[in-house]
């Protein structure tokens, strides 16, 4: 095969390669923007509503919100309208024993519920499992934390979900 045949041909399979690159990119950005990563639950309440239900079950299954952020509202600076609250859930004594098997779990505990209005006008209540994110520290130690955490949160959002 001559070079310019050999450039031709290549030039065809990097063009092939971009395009399914581009079609496969375009196909995991509309499955995100439709699904997103995590747990998701729709919920029958308001957003404040399901966020108030939320920090009351919260604090009866043993846990504590242990600081908030207020998306929407920081979103309306921007001119945007979004109804989304999130939450920083955790539990002293169980944050400590994770900080203690692993000092930089402290990057993902207190673990975060996002509650917000979707496109449809319905409330998610959404969350990412404690054991996708305690996962990455390859402990079983954590992981076993992680797995009763996961039935905790899988708990508190069956009761909020219809």
């Amino acid at each position: 095969m001559n070079n310019s045949l050999r450039s031709s041909a290549t030039a065809t399979r990097r063009i092939l390669v971009g395009v399914l690159l581009g079609l496969t990119l375009m196909n995991v950005t509309a499955a995100m923007a439709s699904d997103g990563p995590g747990v998701r639950v729709v919920v029958d309440k308001s957003v404040d509503d399901t966020v108030s239900a939320l920090s009351k079950m919260v604090a009866d299954n043993g846990m504590m919100i242990m600081g908030e952020l207020h998306q929407g509202k920081v979103l309306k600076m921007t001119g945007m309208k979004v109804k989304s609250e999130t939450v920083f859930v955790g539990n002293p004594t169980i944050g400590k024993k994770l900080l203690s098997l692993d000092r930089g779990a402290g990057l993902v505990v207190p673990f975060r519920i996002n509650v917000f209005e979707n496109e449809k006008g319905e409330t998610v209540v959404s969350y990412i499992k404690p054991s996708s994110l305690l996962g990455q520290y390859d402990n079983e130690k954590i992981d076993k934390v992680a797995a009763m955490l996961d039935k905790k949160f899988a708990g508190l959002t069956s009761m909020l979900g219809h």
